[in-house]
């Protein structure tokens, strides 16, 4: 017997100024199933989710819940009928405990006393957590505990809302190889419980190996659904982007130049310490290391960010004392952050405004900007980084993750790099997207640009990398040729061993 799905949506269609981002979508979540949902940024993956969960008002289509027809108004409504999101973004207050978040805006009270019962809070969320297998304290702030463990506290408040469909949007995105190991446990227990889990993700791995079904969207359409052990990597690309993608990363060749940057035993005091490395013109040195390693506060230092307590750091043989990123620019130091919301752009200025933050010098007259050089300018790199947008003018948060990426590389080209610092430059980009990022870092490698790019995927930084630094709890573990290094030995490194 057929098993009825806990979500059917038929026929979704939605279309904003005119602009139709969703048309005629199927999609479906049977009781415990984990089901992919894939796409290129942009193909409307969050789109119909919204509408799934209230967000947006649907223009055409039908939506069930366990076979009954619902039109849900607001996210509240859609909680209640056992739907819920953990999103990108968590939603946790960091000064509150384990268990305020887990009771938050659901206290339990003493009758309409206000007297909060704290005691059976703790005692219930401690169950929640034991349910899925999680050893946290209760009492602990929250703000304490990793990415990881505060996105375990996301899926026990929900579980603790009795929910039926759970929606996770890019859940590893932040965490490391063992979190992730304990994710994928929980998914499990979820499963085993008849949970149906929507599964957004960009890394393909992951999906192969936790998934049941992948469903495909591509601008806006629905494509297909496929049973995993059905299909495979290429078939789901050539779904994703309409064409084969060909090898994951493109061809290298490596042209060296003269050394570009020298580290040498370069510490900050509590966050790593007797760094050294060189970069030469036109490589890519690829940076390995568990979160936490001490990779991205290397990277700060350089750029300024962070004090240099002792070493030197030399470009193209001449000692520099970087004290602040604008020094770090004046050096030709350009620095794509691993947190491109926060960091690496401005929300809420357009795109345009987005592309000259750091390229004021190209776009202007005598310190006065002029409209035709920064229209021209951004044009000129639109075209070339291949941004999907209807406008220059566009406020830069209604685009796509992938596009969003884009911009927050675009914005460094402007100044010519001689060092371009990349920290996990493909995160939450598709397929499609992360090739032609590559296919950018060969261009200014060909250029003599020195690249480093610090990644948490190891088949990116096998793929694309001359050499590679692992660095373990602040220091360098070792230093891998290209053609010596594979997944192993970089895992063995990162973890300490020889």
């Amino acid at each position: 017997m057929t098993q009825q799905p806990l979500v059917q949506m038929r026929g979704i269609s939605k279309a904003f100024s005119g602009n139709r981002v969703l048309e005629n979508v199927e999609f479906e979540i049977l009781p415990g199933e984990v089901h992919a949902l894939m796409g290129e940024n942009g193909a409307g993956k969050s789109t119909l989710m919204k509408i799934l969960t209230g967000i947006y008002e649907r223009d055409a289509g039908t939506v069930f819940v366990r076979g009954k027809e619902v039109h849900f108004k607001n996210t509240k409504e859609a909680e209640y009928t056992g739907i819920a999101v953990i999103h990108q973004e968590l939603n946790i207050i960091p000064y509150l405990s384990v268990t305020e978040n887990m009771f938050l805006g659901k206290e339990l009270t003493i009758g309409k006393t206000g007297i909060i019962k704290y005691k059976e809070m703790k005692t219930k969320t401690r169950e929640y957590l034991h349910r899925l297998g999680i050893d946290i304290d209760p009492d602990v702030e929250t703000g304490t505990l990793s990415v990881g463990q505060q996105q375990m506290i996301e899926i026990a408040r929900a579980v603790a809302a009795n929910t039926e469909v759970l929606i996770m949007d890019e859940p590893t995105a932040a965490l490391t190889d063992r979190e992730i190991h304990a994710l994928f446990q929980v998914i499990n227990s979820l499963r085993e419980q008849g949970v149906g889990i929507v599964y957004i993700s960009h890394r393909m791995d992951e999906i192969f190996e936790i998934c049941d079904r992948i469903s495909v969207l591509r601008d806006g359409q629905f494509i297909g659904t496929k049973a995993i052990p059905e299909t495979n990597f290429d078939e789901i690309v050539k779904m994703m982007v309409g064409r084969q993608l060909g090898e994951r990363f493109p061809e290298r060749v490596t042209e060296l130049g003269p050394t570009r940057l020298q580290v040498e035993n370069v510490t900050s005091k509590g966050s790593f310490e007797d760094i050294s490395f060189t970069v030469k013109q036109g490589e890519i040195l690829g940076v390995a290391g568990l979160m936490g390693a001490g990779r991205t506060e290397i990277m700060e230092a350089i750029f300024g960010y962070r004090s240099i307590s002792s070493g030197k750091v030399l470009i193209d043989g001449k000692e520099t004392n970087i004290k602040s990123p604008y020094e770090a620019i004046q050096h030709g130091i350009g620095f794509i952050t691993e947190d491109r919301k926060n960091e690496g752009l401005v929300l809420g200025l357009s795109v345009r405004e987005n592309f000259t933050l750091t390229n004021f010098a190209s776009v202007s007259n005598k310190g006065v900007i002029s409209a035709k050089k920064e229209e021209d300018f951004v044009e000129d790199l639109i075209q070339k980084l291949h941004v999907k947008t209807a406008s220059q003018h566009l406020s830069v948060k209604s685009l796509s993750g992938g596009n969003q990426q884009k911009i927050v590389i675009g914005k460094w080209l402007g100044i010519k790099p001689k060092i371009l610092i990349l920290d996990e430059p493909t995160r939450g980009v598709d397929v499609g997207a992360k090739k032609e990022i590559y296919q950018l870092m060969n261009e200014l490698t060909k250029q003599g640009v020195a690249i480093i790019m610090v990644s948490s995927e190891l088949p990116e930084i096998l793929g694309m990398s001359d050499r590679i630094l692992v660095i373990h709890e602040g220091r360098v573990s070792a230093t891998l040729l290209r053609n010596e290094a594979d997944q192993e030995k970089i895992m063995q490194a990162a973890t300490g061993g020889n």
